[in-house]
């Protein structure tokens, strides 16, 4: 049986004889898809997560430690851990970023409602024991797909022992920076693309958590305002960054001040872009998904503003506008 047919045969078995419609919803940067289903009555997603490369339980355990925060999470109607099968609640198909490439000023709204769910998760009780430790084995892998799969698989550059010991001193910085500052819930892909504007309710929809992870907590701000998808003007982000830290000082009775939260959330989101953009080209090379190696340019502009921003970065920013022309032309060729 392949699995277009087990997935008919799931679902024969769990609507028992009432009809239904299956529809292409989506998919994402791994192995999973969506289908949604239409009854005559109401609609639902079915995850699809082949066994073999995705395991549904975390998804469902994060999933029950947001609910019980307040996060919008997709009710969970059925799940098959053995198939890869869950079926949940529909949230619709309107994204956050189709909105705000639709209406710019929407992000005043968004953001605000977006970073109160931040606050959210991250007073979610027991976090750090449920969920694994952003460690700094975890950030460091996540690093070095950068070395792997765009240096040296997109650009087809290999790195000398000087430029090698450049990035691997870049890496440890921005490991102490993710260590040093307060630890919380961490969705880590809570961007644009994962967050659903509801029609009945203000506060997002938010999906494709299973990764949550304890760690960081600029990760999932800096997720969200230095978006891979969708820029903003740097006083547009300094502004919703102050209303997280007015609020964050404010529930968790801390005093951090604005220059300490821009440090850690810029060189936060630069270890989460170069991760970012590894794995953009191995989705390409290994995954066959060639259209996330558009969304590099937007990402690797971010990297270079904020190594050149910070002196303990210059090296690294020479680095970076040394390979520049390579990667202008191989996007010419792409």
């Amino acid at each position: 049986m392949n699995r277009r047919e087990q997935r008919q045969q799931w679902l024969d078995d769990y609507f028992q004889g009432t009809e239904f419609q299956i529809d292409a919803a989506s998919e994402d940067a791994s192995f999973r898809s969506y289908y949604r289903i239409t009854t005559a009555s109401m609609t639902y997603i079915l995850m699809d997560a082949p066994p073999e490369h995705e395991d549904c339980r975390p998804f469902v355990a994060v999933s029950q430690l947001l609910s019980a925060s307040q996060v919008k999470v997709p009710e969970l109607f059925a799940t098959d851990y053995e198939q890869g099968f869950l079926l949940l609640s529909d949230f619709g198909n309107l994204l956050y970023l189709a909105v705000l490439v639709d209406d710019k000023q929407s992000h005043q709204s968004l953001y605000s409602t977006a970073i109160d769910s931040i606050l959210k998760m991250q007073a979610t009780v027991d976090a750090n024991l449920q969920l694994p430790p952003y460690d700094h084995e975890l950030l460091m892998t996540e690093m070095q797909l950068f070395n792997e799969w765009f240096i040296g698989k997109h650009l087809d550059l290999k790195l000398d022992t000087k430029e090698l010991e450049i990035l691997e001193d870049t890496f440890a910085l921005l490991c102490q920076n993710a260590h040093e500052q307060p630890q919380a819930m961490v969705h880590r892909d809570y961007h644009s693309r994962n967050l659903m504007v509801l029609d009945k309710d203000n506060d997002p929809g938010v999906i494709d958590f299973q990764d949550a992870v304890y760690g960081p907590f600029t990760y999932d701000l800096a997720s969200l305002l230095k978006d891979c998808y969708i820029s903003w003007p740097a006083e547009i982000v300094e502004m919703h960054c102050r209303h997280f830290l007015q609020a964050y000082n404010d529930q968790f009775n801390t005093n951090i001040e604005f220059s300490q939260l821009m440090r850690w959330f810029e060189l936060m989101a630069a270890q989460r872009h170069l991760k970012a953009i590894g794995i953009f080209c191995r989705l390409n090379y290994r995954d066959g998904k060639a259209g996330y190696l558009n969304d590099i340019p937007l990402t690797m502009n971010y990297l270079l503003k904020t190594a050149a921003k910070y002196p303990e970065l210059a090296v690294f920013s020479q680095l970076l506008q040394s390979i520049q022309p390579t990667l202008t032309q191989v996007s010419a060729h792409s």
